[in-house]
C-alpha cells in the first residue's frame, strides 16, 4: 500500500466513524475523541487530517443533506415529465434512500432546526420550492391551493414513517421486517393519495 492509498484509507476511516457518531449522537453530544476511538486511531491523527470537529461535521452533514434532498432536483426541475410521473420519482427514490439510511431523517431535522440559514444556503431551497417546473405543474393543475401544501405532504408521507420507526420498533407496534414492508407498501399508496389530492 502507497503512502498516498494509505492516508486516503485513514481520512475515510475518519469520515465513517463521523458519519456514524454524528448520527447517533448529534453534533452537540459528539466529541472528537468518540470520532477517534470509533474509528480506531488515536486523537492526534484524527487532529492530524481533519483540524477540528466543526470541519468534519461540515463534510458529513454536506453528504446527508444533499442525500436527502439531492433526489428531488433533477426530478421536480425535469421539463419532460409530467406531474404525476415525478410524484411517482420522488417517492420511489426517497422509499429508497430512507430504507438504506433509517437513521438519515432525524439527523438532518435535527440539525436544520440548529441552523436553518445554513441548510438553506446550501440546498437552495427557496429556488427548488418557488421556481421549479414541479411548482408550476401543481400551481396549473391546482390553482387555488399553494403548490408547498403538496409537496410538504408528499415529502412528509414519505419521511414520516422512517422519523417514527424507532417508536413503533419500541413499542411493539411492528418489527423492523414489517416496517420494512410497511415502507414498501408506501411507494404506490402515496402516489395515489397524491392524485386524490390534486383530482379533489
Amino acid at each position: 500500500m502507497t503512502l498516498k492509498s494509505k492516508d486516503a484509507s485513514t481520512e475515510e476511516k475518519i469520515k465513517e466513524a463521523a458519519r456514524i457518531v454524528f448520527t447517533q449522537k448529534g453534533y452537540s453530544a459528539t466529541r472528537t475523541r468518540d470520532i477517534a476511538e470509533e474509528a480506531g486511531i488515536n486523537l492526534a491523527l484524527l487532529n492530524y487530517y481533519f483540524r477540528s470537529k466543526e470541519k468534519l461535521f461540515e463534510l458529513v452533514m454536506a453528504e446527508k443533506v444533499a442525500k436527502l434532498f439531492g433526489v428531488i432536483a433533477p426530478v421536480v426541475n425535469n421539463n419532460t415529465t409530467s406531474l404525476d410521473e415525478k410524484v411517482t420519482s420522488i417517492v420511489d427514490a426517497y422509499i429508497t434512500m430512507l430504507s438504506e439510511n433509517p437513521g438519515l431523517p432525524l439527523f438532518v431535522l435535527s440539525e436544520i432546526r440548529n441552523n436553518p440559514e445554513h441548510f438553506g444556503n446550501r440546498m437552495q431551497a427557496g429556488k427548488l420550492l418557488t421556481e421549479s417546473f414541479f411548482v408550476k405543474q401543481l400551481a396549473e393543475r391546482k390553482p387555488d391551493v399553494h403548490p408547498l401544501h403538496f409537496i410538504i405532504n408528499v415529502l412528509s408521507m414519505c419521511i414520516f414513517p422512517f422519523i417514527a420507526k424507532p417508536v413503533f420498533e419500541s413499542a411493539g407496534v411492528m418489527t423492523s421486517e414489517q416496517l420494512n414492508a410497511f415502507a414498501e407498501e408506501r411507494r404506490t399508496l402515496i402516489v395515489k393519495w397524491f392524485q386524490a389530492m390534486i383530482n379533489s
